[in-house]
């Protein structure tokens, strides 16, 4: 995949908690298994989660002497918006993609990144306290009555981009909100938030796709920094596992990130 510039996919969300950083890693692991060059900045330089994920990857695979597509990782630490820009300009200069993992919280390089991504992937718990990030709903009817600070914030991003989109040669900022912990919610309430979702995305423009509801299977690799996608490495697979596996397929294709050569593998059903 040729480009002038690597394709910028951003996890956030001012809420911690809801998988941002397991499905980074996934993600990007997942891209360079299709061939893909994977940068990756932690924009969290106090828990730096998914900077720890990817350097227990290559422990992993220099004490089994196996080799793991992986991605390159870097830590920012400050609160400078044009020295995030350099250091993406030397860590990500040959890259396909760059990703970035933000804090759960209001942090000023995560509006940065956020505001300059092409994929923003903003992964939400099924639960009315993660929706009241990008809405607040009546309590009663549970239709949304307003939009929250950070839709609005991300609205007034791609109002700019798309007025920028011609003199920079970039594309429409795509907006994904990632439902995760589908399968631990009841069923009522789950259908509300399905509703409450649907309405915002029209009036906001973001797409819903499904996201992981297996979420301590992933944290469990977290030590080895393997992922499901680890084929030959994971020993025996239990039906959770390969449940996982598929659910992150799912994610990937939801995402609908640029074609790269063998991505189309990495979606083939376990």
């Amino acid at each position: 995949m040729t480009r002038n510039r690597p394709h910028r996919i951003v996890f956030a969300n001012e809420k911690g908690g809801t998988g941002k950083s397991t499905t980074a890693v996934h993600v990007a692991v997942a891209l360079a298994y299709g061939g893909a060059k994977v940068a990756a900045i932690d924009l969290d330089p106090r828990q730096r989660t998914m900077d720890r994920y990817l350097e227990n990857r290559a422990e992993t695979a220099a004490r089994r002497k196996i080799e793991l597509p992986t991605a390159t990782s870097a830590v920012f630490d400050g609160d400078d918006v044009n020295a995030l820009e350099d250091l993406v300009s030397s860590h990500a200069a040959e890259a396909d993609f760059v990703l970035f993992d933000t804090p759960g919280r209001d942090d000023p390089m995560a509006r940065h990144a956020a505001t300059q991504a092409d994929t923003l992937v903003t992964p939400l718990n099924d639960s009315f306290v993660d929706f009241d990030l990008i809405g607040q709903v009546d309590a009663e009817t549970f239709k949304v009555r307003r939009l929250s600070f950070y839709a609005e914030l991300i609205w007034e991003a791609r109002m700019k981009r798309s007025r920028a989109t011609i003199d920079e040669q970039r594309g429409e900022m795509d907006w994904v909100v990632v439902r995760n912990r589908t399968g631990h919610v009841e069923a009522r309430n789950m259908a509300r938030i399905e509703r409450a979702l649907t309405e915002l995305s029209k009036r906001v423009g973001f797409r819903i796709t499904a996201g992981l509801s297996e979420r301590v299977i992933y944290r469990e690799l977290f030590p080895s920094g393997l992922t499901l996608l680890d084929k030959g490495h994971l020993g025996d697979l239990g039906t959770s596992h390969l449940v996982a596996r598929q659910e992150l397929r799912q994610l990937l294709k939801g995402l609908n990130l640029p074609t790269i050569p063998n991505m189309a593998r990495q979606l083939e059903p376990a």
